[in-house]
């Protein structure tokens, strides 16, 4: 039985998202800057964005078990503690952190809506999440984490990108120096989906 216009309308009205609350659990995240505004990279930012993360940890502990920052984009994985599943108040916080202290050249014109929540323009209002299944996933995930510099055309190999916790995989020995050097790495749809 097919859905009116006016009843598919309001039932997509009255859907709201719901995000994966597994306690302890391990999710890749994907943030996105506000119309893809190229400056996290840039180096006050990318302090600010580590200092950020410092004052949350300490205030919600969490694990960063993989990272990648980029010019607009960022992507990591984390693993919560046993009894918490609150991402989102981790992210709200490190968002609101570093944007309270982001230079004004970096926001974006601020809309009505915006100014009316008073946001200003420098994130997405949104993430994306996934809750990683497995030991499968996760490695997908990490990979496609590192790999990303590269797919994006930044740089010829990993190790050449200096805002990526891939060094930290080769130094624990978990990769070679050259892993995803001089070849194409290419990834199901599904991982990743920023």
């Amino acid at each position: 039985m097919a859905l009116a216009l006016g009843e598919l309308k309001q039932s997509l009205q009255a859907m709201q998202y719901r995000r994966a609350k597994i306690d302890g659990g391990t999710y890749f995240f994907t943030l996105v800057t506000h119309n893809r505004r190229q400056f996290l990279c840039e180096p006050d930012n990318v302090s600010l964005l580590r200092n950020a993360f410092r004052y949350v940890i300490k205030q919600h502990p969490f694990k960063i078990d993989a990272f990648v920052l980029l010019p607009d984009h960022l992507h990591c994985i984390w693993t919560l503690p046993d009894g918490e599943h609150n991402f989102s108040i981790r992210w709200r916080l490190i968002k609101s952190c570093f944007s309270r202290q982001c230079a004004p050249q970096y926001q974006d014109k601020i809309s009505t809506s915006r100014q009316k929540k008073q946001e200003k323009a420098i994130w997405q209002r949104r993430f994306w999440e996934h809750q990683i299944r497995d030991k499968t996933d996760f490695i997908h995930h990490v990979e496609y984490i590192h790999y990303n510099p590269v797919k994006h055309g930044l740089v010829k190999a990993p190790k050449d990108w200096e805002y990526s916790s891939f060094h930290r995989y080769v130094d624990e020995g978990i990769y070679d120096v050259e892993w995803g050097a001089g070849r194409e790495i290419v990834f199901d749809p599904k991982i990743g989906n920023e």
